[in-house]
């Protein structure tokens, strides 16, 4: 058993989630962010790759209006434990839990920081097994994950067949091929090895486009 994985994109109609230079807030509108943390309300967990928490430092916490009772547990991917005990997450880890997930021994500052640091066996890239990473999130009770970036980390969630649902925020702009991708490598070869989804909604969210989408 392993949790249901819902991936998040909020990207350009290209594709694409930040310029060259890193630029992406904010890619997509007030509603679509709106309906982004409505998302993250109904997760047990939301996770990002360390790339993110770095670049960002973000919070990710629930900041919509009469949603701030609904919290999920904020999960790090971080092989080497780069998170800062200064980070906003490691700063508010006592009052939301947040977990990071190594293949190191748990560093002892994010431990004192409240940070809970499990360490899980490494894949072939020397980065957590998903499939580990997963099985101990599982075990932790939670069964619903929103992941919400960056594209190496959605693309090694959709190497190994864990994404469920796709859920697409797509902003009326083109940022073109030199912008960062939302989803990384997927050593597809052929048209046959590509991963395939249903559609189940597409409307409009603000001056953005939402779509919805389930494995098959």
């Amino acid at each position: 058993m392993r949790p249901r994985v819902t991936l998040k994109l909020a990207t350009s109609l290209d594709g694409r989630i930040a310029t060259a230079s890193g630029e992406s807030q904010w890619i997509t509108g007030e509603a679509a962010r709106a309906e982004g943390h409505r998302l993250r309300a109904s997760h047990d967990a939301i996770l990002i790759g360390v790339g993110t928490a770095l670049a960002d430092d973000p919070l990710l916490t629930v900041r919509q209006p009469g949603l701030e009772h609904r919290q999920p547990v904020r999960v790090v991917l971080d092989s080497r434990q780069r998170l800062s005990p200064g980070s906003k997450l490691a700063l508010t880890a006592r009052e939301s839990p947040v977990i990071v997930l190594t293949v190191q021994l748990p560093a002892p500052a994010l431990v004192r920081a409240g940070v809970e640091v499990i360490q899980v066996h490494a894949g072939r890239d020397g980065r957590p097994s998903l499939t580990h990473v997963l099985t101990a999130l599982r075990g932790r009770g939670l069964i619903s994950l929103l992941v919400e970036g960056g594209g190496e980390v959605a693309a090694s969630f959709l190497r190994c067949d864990a994404v469920d649902r796709l859920e697409w925020f797509r902003a009326p702009i083109l940022l073109g091929a030199e912008g960062r991708p939302c989803v990384g490598t997927l050593a597809v070869e052929e048209l046959g090895q590509a991963r395939r989804f249903r559609r189940l909604a597409a409307e409009p969210c603000g001056d953005d486009l939402w779509e919805r989408y389930e494995r098959l």
